[in-house]
């Protein structure tokens, strides 16, 4: 595989990000979200992360510093969030790459990266490399729309639902 090259969102990007997220038939992502991450990088709430291969885009991840996630936010883990890879890229290392920038900037300012992850076999990929890279969970068991599930509570399956992991980068 070509050479992946990591950086920064620019303000270019949500346009041709949405474009092909659209072209694959992924509509939610689209370009007010891009432009909603760029003003949270700039304000520092967001660090995203565009990766690409051939001067063409592959995919991207982004960090959130304050997390939505309660026990994320009052222990003050940054949450990885939003891991999204083109499949015409996927396994050939790009989210791995994207998740090693992430965990170096994660791991300048905290001793801990948070993430979660979807329970539908759609995120099995996702589980693997997260446990791959020595992400467990966090102890709390399911998470709905970042809080914690009671005993007994009926949630939809869907992204909202997501096991919470932990890993140490210390």
């Amino acid at each position: 595989m070509s050479t992946v090259e990591i950086r920064s969102l620019r303000a270019d990007d949500p346009e041709p990000m949405a474009a092909a997220f659209a072209a694959v038939g992924w509509l939610g992502k689209n370009v007010a979200q891009y432009r909603r991450y760029l003003v949270e990088q700039e304000t520092g709430s967001r660090a995203v992360f565009v990766a690409g291969v051939r001067g063409g885009f592959a995919g991207y991840l982004t960090v959130v510093w304050h997390s939505a996630y309660a026990p994320f936010g009052v222990a003050e883990i940054p949450e990885i969030v939003d891991l999204n890879v083109l499949p015409s890229f996927r396994r050939r290392g790009i989210g791995w790459a994207l998740m090693d920038a992430a965990e170096r900037l994660i791991g300048a300012r905290s001793d801990t990266a948070g993430i979660g992850v979807g329970l539908t076999a759609d995120y099995t990929a996702a589980h693997l490399m997260y446990l791959r890279r020595g992400y467990l969970p966090d102890g709390r068991g399911l998470a709905y729309r970042g809080v914690p599930c009671r005993h007994g509570a009926s949630v939809r399956v869907g992204d909202d639902l997501a096991l919470m992991m932990t890993r140490p980068l210390r």
